[in-house]
Formats: structure tokens, sequence, C-alpha cells
């Protein structure tokens, strides 16, 4: 066992914060994630650098803003040359390693082409494979894996057929079929997998940081047959679908138009029946992290690691007639985080604001390596070191950002209480929501008099601060 603590970051593609059992989830089947909660400290208010993949990904390595990375869709390489806290762990004395989906290139013939990049960023393992649809045209260690099984044309034609259905709107998301293949040879399961050896076959000196990306619970939502059948769709709550009032913001207005094809006529069973495959695919995950768990206890690492539980976004899985991500309802913005120090603590929930720019503040403190120069990201080390007696256990930002660009650039501010939407050129208002009295958003309360005051206080509380430093010339 090293003297410096090991860091372990588990980040999933997609995964909603409310999917777990220790969320409240009345049928999640999560333990693996649960145990993580019991032994740690749970942030369910932690909000998405962006509501998409690429751009949260930016901010959470680079500790920057989106406004400032300018990163707004998609991934731009070049980035590397800038600040990575992985790069900063790594000459802190760490091993660093990533297993499954960085997602910090666009469009490539096999993953190992561009791994000098990885290295630049600072990883020295990095067996990185891509997301599910990436995996339909892109090679990787995974792919490798299922053409010396004999199973990559059925894993490819499989997704074909996916993206065709998708593309032509003949295959709804309650008709996506199960993974074709063993569940051992799944995506994600491969991933948990090559984690949990990497794990076992450690025996450096240094302490690690290791990275395990699943590619899941993105869509497809391909969970193995046998992860739908412990999921009873009767049993399964609803998406939100009661009428919204007051104005629809244009972001939302954009997305509406293009999940109308997918989600207009669902009816309740197809809607229950959708969910228990996203679900099915959240239980094979949290196996797959019980495994990477099992390998750090049978290694004797358990007792000596943080674990930092997260994921890029969420995924709207019907709510307000939406599916996919890239707006600023909680189904898409809030993520799961919970952190488990070294040797576990007393379970606990804080109530603080947090975002990614704190998660890789986290990581880097967690290791004690240099802190991102000029990132606004707060470690959330000392409250979760203080514990849930201490003074500061509920209060950590004063206020959260997401970013996204749609027709424009959009920003969202997060206070203990409000929502608010901005365009982020103009600053015009878009949506404000009373997340205490309204946390469903059913509400749209921005033309409302009422809160007029509400709509100033945070322009000039929050926002003048948090978009002061804009770079215009990367605004899209």
């Amino acid at each position: 066992m090293t003297a410096k603590p090991n860091v372990v970051l588990i980040f999933t593609d997609q995964q909603r914060a409310d999917t777990f059992g220790y969320a409240g989830d009345p049928v999640a089947i999560t333990p693996n994630a649960d145990r993580l909660a019991a032994e740690g400290v749970v942030f369910p208010r932690c909000c998405a650098s962006a509501p998409v993949c690429m751009t949260t990904r930016a901010s959470l390595i680079s500790g920057k803003p989106v406004h400032q990375h300018g990163v707004w869709s998609m991934a731009d390489p070049e980035l590397r040359h800038g600040p990575s806290h992985v790069r900063n762990v790594r000459d802190a004395g760490y091993h660093t390693a990533v297993v499954g989906k960085t997602h910090m290139r666009h469009g490539q013939v096999h993953t190992r082409d561009h791994i000098g990049e990885l290295h630049e960023w600072g990883y020295i393992d990095a067996q990185e494979i891509t997301g599910p649809v990436e995996s339909m045209t892109t090679d990787s260690p995974y792919t490798d894996h299922l053409a010396a099984k004999g199973l990559l044309d059925v894993h490819r034609e499989y997704l074909r057929t996916y993206v065709r259905g998708e593309r032509e709107r003949v295959q709804q998301p309650w008709e996506t079929p199960p993974c074709l293949l063993p569940t051992e040879d799944h995506l994600d399961m491969y991933i948990a997998r090559t984690a949990a050896e990497w794990v076992r076959s450690y025996e450096r000196e240094e302490p690690f940081y290791l990275q395990v990306c699943f590619g899941g619970p993105h869509n497809p939502w391909d969970s193995p047959a046998e992860y739908r059948r412990r999921y009873d769709a009767d049993s399964m709550p609803l998406s939100i679908t009661q009428q919204q009032r007051g104005p629809v913001a244009p972001l939302v207005e954009m997305m509406l138009a293009g999940a109308a094809a997918q989600l207009d006529g669902m009816s309740v069973a197809q809607n229950q029946v959708m969910k228990t495959y996203y679900y099915g695919k959240v239980t094979l995950i949290d196996d797959g992290i019980g495994l990477v768990i099992e390998a750090l206890e049978a290694n004797g690492h358990l007792d000596n690691t943080w674990i930092i539980y997260s994921a890029d976004h969420g995924e709207m899985l019907g709510d307000h007639g939406l599916i996919a991500k890239k707006v600023f309802y909680e189904g898409a913005v809030k993520v799961p985080l919970v952190v488990r120090p070294p040797g576990g603590a007393d379970g606990w929930v804080s109530a603080g604001l947090t975002d990614h720019l704190d998660i890789g503040a986290t990581v880097v403190d967690a290791a004690g390596a240099d802190a991102l120069e000029a990132s606004p990201g707060r470690s959330l080390v000392p409250l979760v070191n203080a514990g849930s007696g201490d003074a500061n256990a509920q209060r950590h930002q004063a206020a959260v950002l997401s970013e996204f660009a749609g027709r424009d650039p959009y920003s969202m501010v997060l206070t203990d209480r409000y929502k608010m939407t901005v365009n982020t050129r103009t600053r015009e208002p878009l949506d404000l929501y009373d997340m205490a009295e309204d946390p469903r958003e059913l509400h749209n309360r921005v033309d409302d008099p009422a809160l007029a005051g509400v709509r100033e206080a945070i322009s000039e509380e929050h926002l003048s601060t948090l978009l002061a430093d804009v770079n215009l010339a990367k605004l899209p």
C-alpha cells in the first residue's frame, strides 16, 4: 500500500442523478453505488458544466468553464496544450490511467492512433474505448476484443440497425432490442472487467489515479435481456408529463421539435417499458462498479483510495416531452456525485451546490497535486473530511453555471433556490424556476413581475461574476 492515497474516478455517460437507491428511487437496483453513498458523502445538487458530453469533459479535465475553453459542442484536441488536472496529478508522483471513454476527440480510425494526445493530457496508461455508437466506426481495444471472439459483426450490425431506425424514425426508444452479445462482452461490462484487471495487476510503488469511464447508460439502451427482466415495467414511475406554464425558451423549443418524432404519442405503458431499458443499463453498470470495488478490496487498496462517482450529464428520459440532453432541466443537467474517502465514512448528504470544476479540484486536492491555475473549482476534500457536523457541511458554491449552444450560446445559473437561463451574448433571461416551490420545473416565471427582483439579483450577484471573462472569440 502506498503512503499517499490512490484516487479512482468512476464516470458514466448520460446518467441521471436520481436513478439510484440512495437517491430515493423506488425501483433502481444499484447496490454498489448505494454502498459508496453509505460510506461517503452524497452531493445531490451537482450541476453539469454543460448538458452535453464533450463540453463537460473539457471542463472537467481543464478546470475551465465552457465560455473560457470554447468547446461548445465538438472536442478540441488542441486543448491538451493547456491546463489538465490529470497532468497535475501525474506530476505529483501518481501513475495515471484511464479505461473507457474520454471523448477528447471526434472521428478516429483506432483509438491507439491518438494515444500520444492522451499522454499529453497526462495519462500514462490509456486504454481508450469509445461510446457505443462511436464503436460502430471507430476501433479500440473493445472492438479488437470482439473481433477476436468473432462478435464484432454482430455488434456493429446491431448498431447499424439502431442508427438507421433512429434516422428513419421507424424504431422508437421503447422498441430498442436487447444487446445481442453475451453480457460479459457488453461494452460497459468490458470496461469494468478491464479496469478491475488493471487494479488487480497494479504493483507499482507510486500511488495511482484511475479513471473508469463507462460508455453507458447513454443510448442505445441496449441493456441485456437478463437485466431488463430485473425490472417490472408496471412498477416504473412515469416521466414528468404535466402541462407546463409560462414561456417556452428557444432552446427548449428547439429540443422539443427534435424529440417530437420519437416521443409523440408515447403511451403510459411504452413510457414505462422504455425506462426499464435505461434502468437495466444502469444496473449493468452498477454490477461493473462492483467488480472495480472488489478489485480494490482484493489488493488492499480500498482503505487508501478516494472514490469519486459522477457522470458527464443526465438524460431527460421522457420528462417534459424530451429525450437525451442539451437542455437545462434537472433530468439533463443534474448529475450524480458521491465522494468516498479512504477507509470510508459514516454516509451523509450535503446540499451544497457543486459542479464538474469542483470534481477536478477535488481530484488534485486528494492527490496533493497543484491546483489548476485560475480555475473557479473548489475542492470538496475539506468538506468531506470535516464531516456532517461541521458548520459548513451544507454549503459549498454560492451558485453554479452550466452552458450550452443551441441557436445561440446559453448559460444557466443555479442558486440555492432559483434556476435562471440567459442568452450568453445578450444576458436576456429566458427561464426562471423557483426550485423550492416548483422542483419539477412546471412553471417558467421569467416574465413574472413578482420575481423581477430575483432576476436582477441573479444577474448582478452571480452572472456578472460567473460570466465576467467570457472568451468572445470562442462564442459559437
